[in-house]
Order: C-alpha cells, then structure tokens, then sequence
C-alpha cells in the first residue's frame, strides 16, 4: 500500500509540473502559455509552425481571454485575443508575409474586402520593415477601440481599426478557408 501511495504522490508531482511549465515548445520555438498584451493576460490556445515548399517558416500561437476550439466563435467574440508570429526562416522576407496575408485576406473577407482593402495597406505598411529570423510579432485586438494592435518584437507599430477587420484578419487561419487547415487545428488546441 505504500508504494501504491509513493508511486501515486510521485505520478501527481510529475503531471503538476508539466502542467506548470511557462511555456511550450512548437518545431523548436519556445510559445509562451500566457502573454501580457495590452494590461491584459492571455492564455494559450493553441500553436502550430506554418511551412511553405517543405521549409518550415514561422510558429504562430494564438491566446484568447476565454479558451475554445470553436474557430467561428473566435472571429465573432468581440474580446481581447491575440495572434504571436515568430519568424523562423531567413526566407521570409515582408514582401512574402504581406503577399501570403493578401491571399488570406482574399479567403477570408468575401464581400467586405474592397471595403477592407485600406486598411489591408496600412497592415502591408506596417510589416513593411526587414524582416529576420527570430522577429516576434503580436496583431492584439483590443475590443476598448476595436483596433488590431500591431507590435513587433515588443514595439507597437501601430493600429488598424475596425471589428470587421479583426474578423477578417483572424478568419485568416480560422474561417472556413483558412491558408492552412493544420495550422487551424493546431491554433484551436485539436
């Protein structure tokens, strides 16, 4: 019976440290489990790398105030969440991102993407800076001025408004269409 109950003590202690740990890794990146993004903490929901042509080019997580691994929930909750890009590839450069957000705003956007188009500009804009291996960026959505904050490594680039906007955005790798049915999987935690 004792080792019964020193196996079982040891077994619990080993699940509540994993369960513990800061952070995970994702294809060799550490994704932290919560971020602080706008005075606010997000928790991880999921993260998945994105590859393109069998290489490998970022690790995207995505953090929500409330779990789910409802995808259409999370494009309509007018809530704090947050996309996390970490670049992994010297391939990417901000023409490639930009060019891959277009076509994902393409999907994901339907009719509302002409009425969408300058403020899709303003993101190119906002990427438009040298992109290198290792560069973080967060899009935050902020639903006190309904804008997309765009930071990169810990710098805020700036802001685009707009619910429509944030559903467009997110609807990127979690509408019906997303640019990678994985990567949806993995960002809703299935």
């Amino acid at each position: 019976m004792k080792k019964i109950l020193l196996l079982l003590t040891l077994l619990l202690s080993i699940q509540f440290t994993v369960s513990a740990q800061s952070h995970i890794d994702v294809n060799g990146v550490t994704v932290p489990r919560k971020i602080e993004v706008l005075n606010k903490t997000l928790q991880l929901n999921g993260a998945g790398g994105r590859s393109k042509m069998w290489l490998e080019v970022y690790v995207q997580a995505l953090y929500l105030s409330q779990l789910t691994q409802d995808p259409q929930f999370i494009i309509d909750s007018d809530t704090e969440m947050a996309i996390r890009i970490e670049i992994t590839s010297s391939m990417v450069s901000a023409n490639k991102l930009t060019k891959a957000m277009n076509v994902g705003f393409e999907k994901s956007a339907g009719s509302n993407l002409e009425e969408l188009r300058p403020r899709i500009e303003q993101l190119k804009t906002l990427l438009s800076d040298k992109i290198t291996e290792k560069d973080v960026f967060i899009l935050a959505y902020n639903p006190m001025d309904q804008t997309i904050n765009v930071i990169k490594n810990e710098a805020l680039k700036g802001k685009i408004p707009g619910f429509d906007f944030k559903k467009a955005l997110f609807g990127i790798w979690l509408s019906n269409k997303p640019v990678d049915e994985t990567l949806k999987k993995n960002l809703l935690g299935q």
